[in-house]
Order: structure tokens, then C-alpha cells, then sequence
């Protein structure tokens, strides 16, 4: 069976998946102990949330 996604469902997905990055980028953040790391992975973050909430915005377009 072949499901079709709409530009809704691809923005919805996209914006799940993006929020999850986040997570898991400031989880990083806090156990690595390389202060290299950790800023680049708190950066990450902070880029993703951008996209993240970007995402929504067009998203939200569709309700």
C-alpha cells in the first residue's frame, strides 16, 4: 500500500522529528564532559529550535 503524505503531514513529521533533535542535542549538552562538545551540541539545539518552530509556523498555515 502506497500512502501519500500532503505538505500537512510532511510538516507535521518534519516538525516532530526536529523537536526530538532538540531534545536529544541539550540531553548532549548536559552529559558530555568535553566543554567543546557540549557548546557544540547546545548550539545544535538552539539551531534546531529555530527550525523547529519555523516548521510550525508554516504548519499552523493548515489549521
Amino acid at each position: 500500500m502506497d500512502v501519500k503524505m500532503n505538505s500537512k503531514d510532511c510538516l507535521q513529521r518534519a516538525w516532530i522529528n526536529t523537536m526530538e533533535l532538540v531534545r536529544d542535542f541539550e540531553v548532549y549538552s548536559k552529559e558530555v564532559e568535553d566543554e567543546e562538545v557540549s557548546q557544540l551540541f547546545k548550539q545544535y539545539a538552539e539551531e534546531q529550535g529555530i527550525q523547529a518552530s519555523n516548521l510550525r509556523k508554516l504548519y499552523n498555515k493548515y489549521e
